[in-house]
Protein backbone atom coordinates (compact mmCIF):
# COMPACT_ATOMS: atom_id res chain seq x y z
CA UNK A 1 0.00 0.00 0.00
CA UNK A 2 0.84 3.81 0.45
CA UNK A 3 4.12 4.45 2.09
CA UNK A 4 3.81 6.61 5.53
CA UNK A 5 6.58 8.90 6.07
CA UNK A 6 6.15 11.08 9.17
CA UNK A 7 7.44 14.80 9.44
CA UNK A 8 10.52 14.31 6.82
CA UNK A 9 13.12 17.08 7.55
CA UNK A 10 13.24 19.42 4.40
CA UNK A 11 17.24 17.72 3.10
CA UNK A 12 15.29 14.99 2.42
CA UNK A 13 12.67 16.05 0.61
CA UNK A 14 14.11 15.47 -3.15
CA UNK A 15 15.08 11.89 -2.35
CA UNK A 16 10.91 11.41 -0.90
CA UNK A 17 9.65 13.42 -3.93
CA UNK A 18 11.96 11.31 -6.51
CA UNK A 19 9.54 9.85 -9.74
CA UNK A 20 9.09 6.15 -10.56
CA UNK A 21 10.34 7.08 -14.11
CA UNK A 22 13.16 5.46 -15.85
CA UNK A 23 15.90 7.13 -16.78
CA UNK A 24 15.96 8.69 -20.26
CA UNK A 25 19.69 7.11 -21.12
CA UNK A 26 17.59 3.84 -21.41
CA UNK A 27 14.98 5.10 -23.22
CA UNK A 28 16.92 7.24 -26.02
CA UNK A 29 18.87 4.76 -27.92
CA UNK A 30 15.81 2.99 -29.35
CA UNK A 31 14.06 6.60 -29.87
CA UNK A 32 17.20 7.78 -31.67
CA UNK A 33 17.16 4.21 -34.07
CA UNK A 34 13.39 4.73 -34.75
CA UNK A 35 13.73 8.46 -35.62
CA UNK A 36 17.13 8.04 -38.30
CA UNK A 37 14.81 4.82 -39.70
CA UNK A 38 11.89 6.86 -39.89
CA UNK A 39 13.71 10.15 -41.89
CA UNK A 40 15.26 7.58 -43.91
CA UNK A 41 12.59 5.26 -44.86
CA UNK A 42 9.55 6.75 -44.31
CA UNK A 43 6.13 4.68 -44.17
CA UNK A 44 7.97 1.23 -44.81
CA UNK A 45 10.23 2.38 -41.20
CA UNK A 46 6.81 3.50 -39.44
CA UNK A 47 4.79 -0.22 -40.46
CA UNK A 48 7.90 -1.69 -39.31
CA UNK A 49 7.65 -0.45 -36.28
CA UNK A 50 3.45 -0.65 -35.88
CA UNK A 51 4.42 -4.60 -36.26
CA UNK A 52 7.09 -4.95 -33.51
CA UNK A 53 5.96 -2.30 -30.36
CA UNK A 54 1.59 -2.24 -31.27
CA UNK A 55 1.77 -6.38 -32.58
CA UNK A 56 0.03 -5.50 -35.77
CA UNK A 57 0.17 -4.85 -39.49
CA UNK A 58 -1.34 -1.78 -41.17
CA UNK A 59 -1.37 -2.31 -44.90
CA UNK A 60 -3.04 1.43 -44.88
CA UNK A 61 -2.12 4.06 -42.33
CA UNK A 62 -4.48 6.99 -42.91
CA UNK A 63 -8.06 6.23 -41.56
CA UNK A 64 -10.97 6.41 -44.58
CA UNK A 65 -13.95 8.85 -44.42
CA UNK A 66 -16.11 5.09 -44.28
CA UNK A 67 -13.91 3.99 -41.46
CA UNK A 68 -14.59 7.51 -40.04
CA UNK A 69 -18.71 6.83 -40.37
CA UNK A 70 -18.80 3.65 -38.99
CA UNK A 71 -17.29 4.88 -36.02
CA UNK A 72 -19.65 7.72 -35.86
CA UNK A 73 -22.45 5.09 -36.26
CA UNK A 74 -20.86 2.65 -33.43
CA UNK A 75 -20.55 4.98 -30.92
CA UNK A 76 -23.69 4.65 -28.35
CA UNK A 77 -26.11 8.10 -28.10
CA UNK A 78 -25.56 8.71 -24.62
CA UNK A 79 -21.91 8.84 -24.82
CA UNK A 80 -22.26 11.38 -28.15
CA UNK A 81 -24.04 13.38 -25.24
CA UNK A 82 -22.00 13.07 -22.83
CA UNK A 83 -18.82 13.98 -25.25
CA UNK A 84 -20.78 17.09 -26.64
CA UNK A 85 -21.57 18.23 -23.25
CA UNK A 86 -17.68 18.20 -22.20
CA UNK A 87 -16.85 19.44 -25.94
CA UNK A 88 -19.34 22.73 -25.40
CA UNK A 89 -17.46 23.33 -21.92
CA UNK A 90 -14.47 22.91 -23.52
CA UNK A 91 -15.10 25.64 -25.93
CA UNK A 92 -16.68 28.00 -24.10
CA UNK A 93 -13.14 28.40 -21.31
CA UNK A 94 -10.47 28.15 -24.45
CA UNK A 95 -12.66 30.91 -26.27
CA UNK A 96 -12.76 33.18 -23.06
CA UNK A 97 -8.88 32.89 -23.66
CA UNK A 98 -8.97 34.85 -26.86
CA UNK A 99 -7.16 38.23 -26.29
CA UNK A 100 -7.37 41.47 -28.07
CA UNK A 101 -4.67 43.11 -30.20
CA UNK A 102 -2.10 44.61 -27.98
CA UNK A 103 -1.45 48.26 -29.59
CA UNK A 104 1.01 50.91 -27.96
CA UNK A 105 2.13 54.64 -28.78
CA UNK A 106 5.61 54.48 -27.11
CA UNK A 107 6.63 57.50 -28.23
CA UNK A 108 5.20 60.04 -30.57
CA UNK A 109 5.05 58.77 -34.03
CA UNK A 110 6.70 55.40 -32.70
CA UNK A 111 3.76 52.90 -32.40
CA UNK A 112 4.12 49.24 -31.81
CA UNK A 113 1.61 46.40 -31.38
CA UNK A 114 1.04 42.43 -31.15
CA UNK A 115 -1.28 39.83 -32.73
CA UNK A 116 -1.65 36.49 -32.25
CA UNK A 117 -1.29 34.25 -35.40
CA UNK A 118 -2.48 30.60 -35.76
CA UNK A 119 0.43 27.51 -36.06
CA UNK A 120 -0.63 26.17 -39.36
CA UNK A 121 0.20 22.79 -38.65
CA UNK A 122 -0.30 20.67 -35.67
CA UNK A 123 0.41 16.96 -34.84
CA UNK A 124 -2.05 16.06 -31.76
CA UNK A 125 -0.86 12.60 -30.40
CA UNK A 126 -3.61 10.50 -28.69
CA UNK A 127 -2.58 7.36 -26.62
CA UNK A 128 -4.01 4.44 -27.10
CA UNK A 129 -2.59 1.51 -25.19
CA UNK A 130 -4.64 0.48 -22.38
CA UNK A 131 -7.76 2.72 -23.10
CA UNK A 132 -8.70 5.03 -25.63
CA UNK A 133 -8.20 8.82 -23.89
CA UNK A 134 -11.16 10.08 -26.15
CA UNK A 135 -11.11 13.34 -23.68
CA UNK A 136 -7.56 13.98 -24.87
CA UNK A 137 -8.53 14.62 -28.49
CA UNK A 138 -11.44 16.90 -27.05
CA UNK A 139 -8.16 18.98 -25.29
CA UNK A 140 -6.21 19.62 -27.90
CA UNK A 141 -8.33 19.45 -31.24
CA UNK A 142 -11.15 22.25 -29.75
CA UNK A 143 -8.40 24.93 -28.56
CA UNK A 144 -6.10 24.34 -32.24
CA UNK A 145 -9.43 24.53 -34.24
CA UNK A 146 -10.49 28.13 -31.97
CA UNK A 147 -7.36 29.39 -32.87
CA UNK A 148 -7.58 28.88 -36.42
CA UNK A 149 -4.64 25.68 -37.07
CA UNK A 150 -5.08 24.93 -40.92
CA UNK A 151 -3.89 21.83 -40.43
CA UNK A 152 -4.90 19.24 -37.41
CA UNK A 153 -3.39 16.25 -37.99
CA UNK A 154 -4.31 13.14 -35.23
CA UNK A 155 -1.94 10.24 -34.99
CA UNK A 156 -2.97 7.35 -32.32
CA UNK A 157 -2.03 3.12 -31.94
CA UNK A 158 -4.09 1.09 -33.57
CA UNK A 159 -5.61 -1.95 -32.04
CA UNK A 160 -4.63 -5.60 -32.61
CA UNK A 161 -7.33 -5.02 -35.34
CA UNK A 162 -5.61 -2.07 -36.73
CA UNK A 163 -8.48 0.34 -36.02
CA UNK A 164 -8.19 2.86 -34.55
CA UNK A 165 -11.31 3.00 -31.27
CA UNK A 166 -14.79 4.14 -32.21
CA UNK A 167 -14.92 6.79 -29.49
CA UNK A 168 -11.42 8.76 -30.76
CA UNK A 169 -12.69 8.43 -34.39
CA UNK A 170 -15.80 10.06 -33.65
CA UNK A 171 -14.51 12.86 -31.25
CA UNK A 172 -11.86 13.84 -33.88
CA UNK A 173 -14.28 13.66 -36.45
CA UNK A 174 -17.00 15.84 -34.15
CA UNK A 175 -13.96 18.67 -32.99
CA UNK A 176 -12.73 19.12 -37.39
CA UNK A 177 -9.61 17.15 -37.19
CA UNK A 178 -8.19 17.26 -41.10
CA UNK A 179 -6.53 13.88 -41.35
CA UNK A 180 -6.54 10.79 -38.59
CA UNK A 181 -3.32 8.02 -38.98
CA UNK A 182 -3.35 4.85 -37.27
CA UNK A 183 0.27 5.22 -35.49
CA UNK A 184 1.53 5.25 -32.26
CA UNK A 185 4.88 5.82 -29.97
CA UNK A 186 8.04 7.04 -31.45
CA UNK A 187 7.76 6.48 -35.03
CA UNK A 188 4.30 8.55 -34.43
CA UNK A 189 6.17 11.38 -33.28
CA UNK A 190 8.93 10.81 -35.84
CA UNK A 191 6.40 10.57 -38.66
CA UNK A 192 5.05 13.93 -38.04
CA UNK A 193 8.37 15.32 -37.21
CA UNK A 194 9.52 14.22 -40.32
CA UNK A 195 7.27 13.98 -42.56
CA UNK A 196 6.73 10.95 -44.77
CA UNK A 197 4.74 9.73 -47.66
CA UNK A 198 1.37 9.43 -46.13
CA UNK A 199 2.14 11.76 -43.09
CA UNK A 200 2.41 15.39 -43.03
CA UNK A 201 5.13 17.11 -41.44
CA UNK A 202 4.16 19.25 -38.46
CA UNK A 203 5.06 22.90 -36.81
CA UNK A 204 4.69 21.76 -33.36
CA UNK A 205 3.55 18.19 -31.84
CA UNK A 206 1.39 18.04 -28.92
CA UNK A 207 -0.05 15.32 -26.27
CA UNK A 208 0.73 12.86 -23.66
CA UNK A 209 2.08 9.84 -23.90
CA UNK A 210 4.51 6.83 -22.33
CA UNK A 211 8.16 7.95 -21.28
CA UNK A 212 8.91 6.87 -25.24
CA UNK A 213 6.21 9.02 -26.04
CA UNK A 214 8.12 11.80 -23.99
CA UNK A 215 11.73 11.30 -25.02
CA UNK A 216 10.61 11.35 -28.71
CA UNK A 217 9.25 14.51 -28.28
CA UNK A 218 12.24 16.17 -27.08
CA UNK A 219 14.38 14.52 -29.86
CA UNK A 220 11.73 16.20 -32.39
CA UNK A 221 12.62 19.75 -31.17
CA UNK A 222 16.11 18.48 -32.16
CA UNK A 223 14.63 19.17 -35.56
CA UNK A 224 13.14 22.28 -35.32
CA UNK A 225 9.69 20.86 -34.90
CA UNK A 226 8.36 22.56 -31.26
CA UNK A 227 6.37 20.62 -28.87
CA UNK A 228 3.82 21.67 -26.21
CA UNK A 229 5.48 20.21 -22.74
CA UNK A 230 7.80 17.12 -21.91
CA UNK A 231 4.80 15.19 -20.19
CA UNK A 232 5.23 11.62 -18.86
CA UNK A 233 3.06 9.49 -16.35
CA UNK A 234 0.78 11.13 -14.83
CA UNK A 235 0.46 11.96 -10.94
CA UNK A 236 -1.76 13.64 -8.55
CA UNK A 237 -1.05 15.00 -5.13
CA UNK A 238 -4.11 15.77 -2.86
CA UNK A 239 -3.47 18.64 0.42
CA UNK A 240 -6.31 17.72 3.11
CA UNK A 241 -7.08 18.01 6.60
CA UNK A 242 -9.52 16.94 9.32
CA UNK A 243 -12.04 18.89 7.18
CA UNK A 244 -11.97 16.68 4.20
CA UNK A 245 -13.73 13.29 3.08
CA UNK A 246 -11.63 10.35 3.37
CA UNK A 247 -13.64 7.97 0.97
CA UNK A 248 -13.58 11.31 -1.58
CA UNK A 249 -9.99 11.52 -1.19
CA UNK A 250 -9.28 7.63 -1.75
CA UNK A 251 -11.27 7.82 -4.76
CA UNK A 252 -9.24 10.66 -6.39
CA UNK A 253 -5.53 8.97 -5.73
CA UNK A 254 -7.10 5.80 -6.99
CA UNK A 255 -8.76 7.53 -10.26
CA UNK A 256 -5.22 9.17 -10.77
CA UNK A 257 -3.47 5.31 -9.74
CA UNK A 258 -6.05 3.84 -12.64
CA UNK A 259 -3.51 5.62 -15.61
CA UNK A 260 -0.65 3.07 -15.34
CA UNK A 261 1.79 1.57 -13.30
CA UNK A 262 4.18 4.66 -13.41
CA UNK A 263 1.78 7.11 -12.39
CA UNK A 264 2.19 8.56 -8.80
CA UNK A 265 0.23 9.77 -6.08
CA UNK A 266 1.06 11.78 -2.92
CA UNK A 267 -1.22 12.61 -0.19
CA UNK A 268 -0.05 15.43 2.28
CA UNK A 269 -1.45 16.27 5.34
CA UNK A 270 -1.56 17.45 8.64
CA UNK A 271 -3.61 14.80 9.99
CA UNK A 272 -2.44 11.66 11.24
CA UNK A 273 -5.89 10.27 11.44
CA UNK A 274 -6.92 11.32 7.81
CA UNK A 275 -4.12 9.31 6.52
CA UNK A 276 -4.95 6.16 8.32
CA UNK A 277 -8.72 6.69 7.04
CA UNK A 278 -7.90 7.15 3.59
CA UNK A 279 -5.36 4.42 3.62
CA UNK A 280 -8.43 1.92 4.54
CA UNK A 281 -10.64 3.71 1.99
CA UNK A 282 -8.15 2.99 -0.58
CA UNK A 283 -7.94 -0.44 0.29
CA UNK A 284 -11.32 -1.09 0.10
CA UNK A 285 -12.27 1.00 -3.05
CA UNK A 286 -9.08 -0.51 -4.92
CA UNK A 287 -10.87 -3.92 -4.58
CA UNK A 288 -13.73 -3.03 -6.80
CA UNK A 289 -11.63 -1.53 -9.57
CA UNK A 290 -11.40 -3.37 -12.92
CA UNK A 291 -7.97 -2.28 -13.47
CA UNK A 292 -7.00 -3.26 -9.86
CA UNK A 293 -3.52 -4.59 -11.37
CA UNK A 294 -2.69 -1.53 -12.87
CA UNK A 295 -3.53 0.59 -9.49
CA UNK A 296 -2.04 -1.34 -7.16
CA UNK A 297 1.14 -0.97 -9.15
CA UNK A 298 0.98 2.60 -9.23
CA UNK A 299 -0.32 2.69 -5.19
CA UNK A 300 2.72 1.08 -4.44
CA UNK A 301 4.99 4.06 -5.97
CA UNK A 302 3.09 6.91 -3.96
CA UNK A 303 3.41 8.09 -0.57
CA UNK A 304 1.47 9.59 2.35
CA UNK A 305 3.32 12.70 4.20
CA UNK A 306 2.54 13.91 7.63
CA UNK A 307 3.99 17.34 8.12
CA UNK A 308 3.76 19.75 10.72
CA UNK A 309 1.74 22.57 9.80
CA UNK A 310 0.10 24.34 6.49
CA UNK A 311 3.33 26.27 5.54
CA UNK A 312 5.19 23.49 5.52
CA UNK A 313 3.17 21.58 3.60
CA UNK A 314 3.15 24.66 0.90
CA UNK A 315 6.73 24.63 0.54
CA UNK A 316 7.08 21.10 -0.28
CA UNK A 317 4.12 20.79 -2.62
CA UNK A 318 6.07 23.30 -4.51
CA UNK A 319 9.22 21.80 -4.01
CA UNK A 320 7.44 18.78 -6.22
CA UNK A 321 5.31 21.02 -8.80
CA UNK A 322 2.38 18.21 -9.18
CA UNK A 323 0.71 18.34 -12.37
CA UNK A 324 -2.85 17.78 -10.59
CA UNK A 325 -3.19 19.52 -7.36
CA UNK A 326 -6.55 18.92 -5.09
CA UNK A 327 -6.79 21.33 -1.80
CA UNK A 328 -9.44 20.05 0.56
CA UNK A 329 -8.51 22.11 3.86
CA UNK A 330 -10.82 24.29 6.08
CA UNK A 331 -8.32 27.39 4.79
CA UNK A 332 -8.32 26.22 0.79
CA UNK A 333 -7.14 30.05 0.18
CA UNK A 334 -3.94 29.27 2.03
CA UNK A 335 -2.97 27.34 -0.65
CA UNK A 336 -4.95 28.91 -3.60
CA UNK A 337 -2.72 32.66 -3.01
CA UNK A 338 0.81 29.90 -2.30
CA UNK A 339 0.64 27.57 -5.13
CA UNK A 340 3.25 28.36 -7.69
CA UNK A 341 3.64 25.36 -9.10
CA UNK A 342 1.63 23.25 -10.45
CA UNK A 343 -0.32 22.30 -14.25
CA UNK A 344 -4.08 22.45 -12.54
CA UNK A 345 -5.86 22.96 -9.56
CA UNK A 346 -8.76 21.47 -7.76
CA UNK A 347 -10.32 23.34 -4.83
CA UNK A 348 -12.78 21.54 -2.33
CA UNK A 349 -14.95 18.64 -1.61
CA UNK A 350 -17.05 18.51 -4.73
CA UNK A 351 -14.00 19.01 -7.21
CA UNK A 352 -12.43 15.89 -7.99
CA UNK A 353 -9.62 15.46 -10.63
CA UNK A 354 -11.67 13.58 -13.04
CA UNK A 355 -14.07 16.66 -14.00
CA UNK A 356 -11.02 18.74 -15.34
CA UNK A 357 -9.79 15.07 -16.99
CA UNK A 358 -13.09 15.48 -18.95
CA UNK A 359 -15.66 17.83 -18.52
CA UNK A 360 -15.49 21.35 -16.49
CA UNK A 361 -13.64 22.82 -19.31
CA UNK A 362 -10.06 23.21 -18.50
CA UNK A 363 -7.21 21.73 -20.55
CA UNK A 364 -6.37 18.21 -19.06
CA UNK A 365 -2.93 18.14 -20.82
CA UNK A 366 -0.34 19.30 -18.33
CA UNK A 367 3.15 19.39 -17.48
CA UNK A 368 4.51 16.58 -15.29
CA UNK A 369 7.90 15.60 -14.05
CA UNK A 370 8.18 18.56 -11.61
CA UNK A 371 8.16 20.13 -14.97
CA UNK A 372 5.11 22.75 -13.90
CA UNK A 373 8.07 24.66 -12.24
CA UNK A 374 8.51 26.35 -15.88
CA UNK A 375 6.01 25.06 -18.23
CA UNK A 376 1.76 25.72 -18.61
CA UNK A 377 -0.54 22.89 -19.68
CA UNK A 378 -1.76 23.66 -22.99
CA UNK A 379 -4.40 26.36 -23.47
CA UNK A 380 -5.40 28.52 -26.20
CA UNK A 381 -2.12 30.53 -26.86
CA UNK A 382 -0.37 26.91 -27.05
CA UNK A 383 -1.61 26.79 -30.25
CA UNK A 384 -0.80 30.60 -31.05
CA UNK A 385 2.70 32.73 -32.01
CA UNK A 386 2.62 36.62 -30.87
CA UNK A 387 3.93 38.02 -33.91
CA UNK A 388 5.12 42.25 -33.18
CA UNK A 389 4.82 44.83 -35.64
CA UNK A 390 5.83 48.37 -35.32
CA UNK A 391 5.47 51.61 -37.55
CA UNK A 392 7.60 54.39 -37.36
CA UNK A 393 6.09 58.38 -39.10
CA UNK A 394 8.91 60.93 -39.47
CA UNK A 395 8.79 62.45 -36.06
CA UNK A 396 8.86 58.93 -34.73
CA UNK A 397 12.35 58.20 -36.09
CA UNK A 398 13.66 61.57 -35.09
CA UNK A 399 12.49 61.51 -31.89
CA UNK A 400 14.21 57.91 -31.12
CA UNK A 401 16.91 57.87 -33.93
CA UNK A 402 19.58 59.70 -31.30
CA UNK A 403 19.57 56.52 -28.85
CA UNK A 404 19.30 54.49 -31.36
CA UNK A 405 22.52 55.93 -33.15
CA UNK A 406 24.36 56.00 -29.59
CA UNK A 407 23.38 52.63 -28.50
CA UNK A 408 24.28 51.45 -31.88
CA UNK A 409 27.91 52.49 -31.69
CA UNK A 410 28.59 51.45 -28.22
CA UNK A 411 27.63 47.78 -29.79
CA UNK A 412 30.47 48.95 -32.48
CA UNK A 413 27.69 48.11 -35.38
CA UNK A 414 28.20 50.97 -37.44
CA UNK A 415 25.73 50.38 -40.20
CA UNK A 416 23.01 49.84 -37.94
CA UNK A 417 23.94 53.42 -37.17
CA UNK A 418 23.78 54.54 -40.25
CA UNK A 419 20.31 52.59 -41.17
CA UNK A 420 18.84 55.72 -38.74
CA UNK A 421 21.61 58.78 -40.18
CA UNK A 422 20.31 58.33 -43.53
CA UNK A 423 16.59 58.39 -42.71
CA UNK A 424 17.50 61.81 -40.20
CA UNK A 425 19.67 63.09 -43.01
CA UNK A 426 16.94 62.71 -45.69
CA UNK A 427 14.21 64.14 -43.37
CA UNK A 428 16.40 66.99 -42.39
CA UNK A 429 17.27 68.33 -46.01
Amino acid sequence: MMRNIIYPKKETWPEILIRPTQTVKEIETTVNQVFEDVQKNGDTAIKKYTKKFDKVAVTSLKVTQEEISIAVEAVSRELKEAIQQAAANIEKFHRAQKTEKVYQETTPGVVCWQEKRPIEKVGLYIPGGTAPLLSTVLMLAIPAKIAGCQEIILCSPPDFEGKIANEILYTANLCGVTNIFKVGGIQAISGLTFGTETIPKVYKIFGPGNQFVTVAKQLATKYGVAIDMPAGPSELLVMADDSANASFIASDLLSQAEHGADSQVILVSTSEKLIEDVSKEVEKQLKELPRIEIATKAIQNSKSILVKDFKQALALINEYAPEHFIVCTNNNDFFIDGILNAGSVFIGNYTPESAGDYASGTNHTLPTNGYSKSYSGVNLDSFTKSITFQEISKKGIQNIGKSIELMALAEGLQAHKNSVSIRIKEINS
